[in-house]
């Protein structure tokens, strides 16, 4: 295979800094694909990103992950993850990626101290919850505060739940949370949803669920987990005091995609647009997990992506015969 096919202007940094595959995000899908393009003998690089294993590093335990029968803590399931792609020859760095540049191949990526160059782009930067910006917020998170029911639900039997949030995630997660919580009471700011007829109806006639309209949440309080909440009516500017065992927040996410701009196609939201299996509108540039997949958001599906997004930079590679 040849070694210096499709070099372009980028390529001044020598062997060093030139990777087969750059890898920008270290959550399951980057470390999966990672574990995968090293084991086919491809030199490569993750960017673990801003917050180094992704959103499994502020959750406490991980009980539907396969394999760990008694469930697994999320910081210790990616560290364990990192290990096995370093064991593989991956090399990691703990940077943020500042600046992508997808108009050359190899393709350069800055980050706050050096740039690498890359023959494949694999973005795994995920996404991330929208926050509601309040007092308790940042204390309570992984401490009666989710952003996941599926992923938190089960811990959150037989207590009082509040579901902030009036589209299809908020009464989808909502619903599933019937399952476990005592009650369960969907806080929404305007007096209307905009989730889908169907989820509406299913939310209406279940009698665990209570909506509480025109009304936001402006405090989170307790001690060592979340006891209770302060809610605001809009309409009066009424304040009153709930007592509740979990806060999920269900008001969107945004994927991690502001490097992206000008660079490949994304959609109306902000995710990374796919247009065959993993490859986006950039050739040699490809994308697993969170931040195209707005829909499954787990880390099984987003290891799951990260292992078929590998197989195809792995075939790219092959077909375009450029490999270092």
């Amino acid at each position: 295979m040849s070694k210096n096919a499709n070099h372009g202007p980028h390529d001044s940094k020598g062997a060093k800094n030139l990777y087969d595959v750059i890898i920008i995000g270290s959550g399951p899908a980057g470390f999966t694909a990672g574990i995968y393009t090293s084991r086919a003998k491809l030199k490569t690089l993750i960017i673990s990103g801003s917050l180094p294993g992704g959103q499994l590093m502020t959750t406490s335990e991980v009980e539907n992950y396969p394999g760990f029968p008694n469930g697994i803590f999320g910081p210790e399931l990616m560290m364990n993850m990192r290990q096995q792609a370093e064991r593989f020859g991956t090399t990691v760095v703990d940077d943020e990626v500042l600046n992508v540049d997808f108009k050359n191949r190899p393709f350069l990526i800055s980050t706050h101290s050096e740039s690498y160059e890359g023959r494949a782009i694999l973005l795994c930067t995920g996404a991330s919850p929208r926050k509601l910006g309040i007092d308790g917020e940042q204390e309570f998170g992984g401490k009666g505060v989710s952003y996941c029911a599926t992923c938190d639900g089960p811990f959150f039997k037989g207590e009082e739940i509040a579901v902030i949030g009036g589209g299809d995630t908020a009464i989808e997660e909502a619903t599933f949370l019937t399952k476990f919580g005592k009650s369960v009471k969907i806080i929404h700011r305007r007096e209307f949803l905009r989730a889908s007829k169907i989820l509406q109806e299913k939310a209406f006639e279940n009698s665990k669920i209570q909506f509480i309209w025109n009304h936001v949440v402006t405090r989170i309080g307790g001690n060592k987990k979340i006891e209770s909440i302060d809610i605001k009516d809009l309409t009066t500017g009424k304040i009153q005091n709930l007592s509740i065992g979990g806060l999920f927040v269900a008001i969107g996410h945004e994927p991690n995609t502001s490097i992206l701009k000008d660079q490949l196609e994304l959609d109306d939201k902000g995710y990374v647009v796919l247009k065959d299996s993993t490859r986006t509108s950039v050739e040699g540039v490809f994308a697993a997990g969170d931040v195209h997949d707005y829909r499954y958001r787990q880390a099984v599906t987003a290891a799951g992506f990260g292992c078929m997004a590998a197989l195809d930079v792995e075939k790219w590679l092959s077909e375009k015969k450029i490999h270092a």
